[in-house]
């Protein structure tokens, strides 16, 4: 059932959840952000008893279309990554939520594909387990680029500063594996996932398997969207755009390399994200262009998923995330 709707905010495109629960962050993907070509973000205190949202304040991402944002394990550090700018930004967290700026990087270069990759476009940056890392995958420069974050918020580029990927492939986002040996990484624009072995001195990221997350015989157009791996370390799901379904695969553990479980279809049309629960028992995948966010329920063993037969009706959907009641 629905409990309710916080309106008001345009084009909130992706969300993160505070670690204690007690705050909730959103982009806005624009591009003029009180008249100045930038996104922002908005903070909000969270009441887990409820589901209230109040406004505790706003910030310019400094470069335009932010569309991901995701914070550090202990909740100190926010960063996000604009699209339309081609850059990364990183965040104080305070006590009370409220996010002040700390650094701001941006991206230089292009890729093979004259029509996307002209220029730097940020999709997604995530920590590495032990947080002292930010990894920011870059679609318009097939990179991955790695930055140190100091205790103050601050980014700087690591030494390696990047990895490299597939030409043409159009990094999108990437989820550490709970070990953090590994890194997943989905490529927009070629449907595939990059397996990297994860060097957690160095911060270096190594490629050891790449693989497609369409069935052989797909001929339509497809764009994969959102990437995670399940919380007992042991699956990788992805989401395809076109083929419309949840790519579902096997985690060698010892190697980190992936078996293709299966193709689920997603219950609707464009799967741009999805999530899953705490407790790794139920997926939930969010249909953009069909208005409902479909529940799965996982095979703990296999992986699997099967349609749970509940459903909820939303107006493009585009970001899921859980949050424990109180």
């Amino acid at each position: 059932e629905k409990v309710k709707v916080f309106g008001g905010l345009t084009n909130p495109s992706f969300l993160a959840v505070h670690p204690s629960g007690d705050f909730l962050y959103a982009v806005h993907e624009i591009g003029n952000y009180k008249g100045k070509r930038e996104g922002g973000v908005t903070s909000f205190a969270l009441d887990r008893a409820t589901g209230e949202l109040s406004r505790l304040n706003q910030v310019p991402t400094i470069g335009t279309g932010p569309c991901h944002l995701s914070l550090d394990f202990e909740g100190k550090t926010l960063v996000v990554a604009n699209y339309g700018g081609g850059s990364v930004a990183s965040y104080e967290v305070g006590e009370d939520g409220k996010l002040t700026e700390a650094s701001f990087m941006q991206h230089e270069g292009s890729s093979v594909n004259e029509r996307r990759q002209k220029g730097p476009h940020a999709h997604s940056i995530n920590f590495d387990p032990s947080g002292k890392r930010a990894y920011a995958a870059d679609l318009g420069l097939d990179k991955v680029l790695v930055y140190k974050v100091n205790k103050r918020s601050k980014l700087k580029p690591n030494d390696p500063p990047f990895a490299k990927t597939e030409a043409g492939g159009g990094p999108r986002h990437l989820n550490f594996h709970t070990s953090g040996k590994f890194a997943y990484l989905n490529l927009e624009m070629t449907s595939k996932v990059t397996v990297f072995a994860h060097d957690s001195k160095t911060g270096a990221l190594n490629e050891i398997q790449t693989v497609s997350t369409l069935p052989v015989d797909f001929a339509g157009n497809n764009s994969t969207a959102e990437i995670r791996v399940h919380p007992s370390g042991k699956f990788v799901y992805c989401s395809n755009r076109g083929h419309d379904s949840i790519a579902v695969f096997a985690i060698n553990e010892k190697t980190g390399k992936l078996t293709l479980v299966e193709q689920e279809s997603s219950g609707g049309k464009t799967p741009r994200n999805f999530c899953i629960d705490p407790s790794g028992a139920f997926l939930l995948a969010a249909n953009q262009n069909t208005n409902n966010v479909v529940v799965f329920r996982v095979d703990a063993r296999t992986g699997a998923l099967t349609p749970a037969g509940s459903s909820i009706e939303s107006p493009k959907p585009v970001c899921v995330r859980f949050v424990e009641a109180e």
